[in-house]
């Protein structure tokens, strides 16, 4: 569909209460399709592929993938759809922009599931350092390509427990991670990556909605943040994933699914 200039390729499958679904960096809406059979019982499954990834356009100008622009681009998703309040799952990047959403858009969101989600950076001192990770990470994608970046991001320490999973299954994670646009990744690195987004530790509060936080026992550094999370959420709750790591819905699908099931299903 057209959103605000763009492109974007959404797929929605199941029946029930609206699941908007915010895949992480590298990834695309495909991420979610296995879920459909499973959570198609309950939920209406809003797959979304985010600017620079999978099928949607990948912009030229990193400040289209900006904060404010993708809250934006997915009330106008909501509203081609016909869709006046969602629940929201967001992983990792897609966990970011579903909590500056839920802060942005109250009245628009249910339930919020939040899996390996920071809300940024607290300090500008600390969002500027990254900024400028980002900024040579961005430039690494584009002088060496998307061959080269995918080589050396599966093999970051954040996804060594990926390592642990069948040929096949990390086979087909390369495959979607190869399939994203290199200027699209790098645009999105700069325009919405960590440093770049605002911080939204000082208005969690604000949230009203019920939040599913969960986080992998081997991604001590997520699970942290989901502790602490919680300690300022209104209505939260935690599920730590014995033997996962920052990709639960990946390393673990079957109980990742059940997990978000009883979530949503239960009043």
């Amino acid at each position: 569909m057209k959103v605000n200039g763009l492109s974007y390729h959404v797929e929605v499958c199941g029946e029930g209460e609206p699941l908007l679904l915010l895949h992480g960096f590298t990834g695309s809406g495909g991420t979610w399709l296995p879920f459909c059979q499973k959570w198609g019982h309950h939920s209406k499954l809003i797959c979304v592929d985010l600017p620079g990834h999978g099928k949607t356009d990948a912009p030229r100008s990193p400040e289209r993938y900006s904060m404010q622009n993708m809250i934006l681009d997915l009330k106008a998703i909501l509203d081609e759809l016909g869709v006046e309040k969602t629940n929201v799952l967001g992983y990792s990047m897609g966990g970011r922009i579903a909590l500056g959403f839920a802060i942005t858009c109250p009245d628009r969101v249910g339930k919020l599931i939040l899996e390996s989600t920071s809300p940024g950076l607290a300090t500008e001192a600390k969002r500027k350092a990254r900024r400028i990770k980002d900024s040579e990470l961005a430039d690494f994608i584009l002088d060496q390509g998307i061959e080269s970046f995918v080589d050396y991001w599966q093999n970051i320490p954040l996804f060594k427990s990926l390592q642990e999973m069948p040929a096949h299954a990390r086979q087909a994670v390369r495959e979607q991670r190869l399939a994203n646009s290199p200027a699209g990744l790098a645009n999105s690195l700069i325009g919405i990556g960590t440093g770049a987004q605002p911080s939204y530790w000082d208005r969690l509060s604000e949230i009203n909605a019920e939040v599913l936080l969960i986080a992998g026992k081997l991604d001590e550094k997520f699970c942290g943040i989901a502790e602490k999370m919680s300690g300022r959420l209104q209505s939260s709750r935690i599920e730590l994933i014995d033997g996962a790591g920052h990709a639960i819905h990946v390393e673990n699908p079957e109980k990742f699914g059940t997990i978000v099931s009883r979530f949503l299903t239960h009043t």
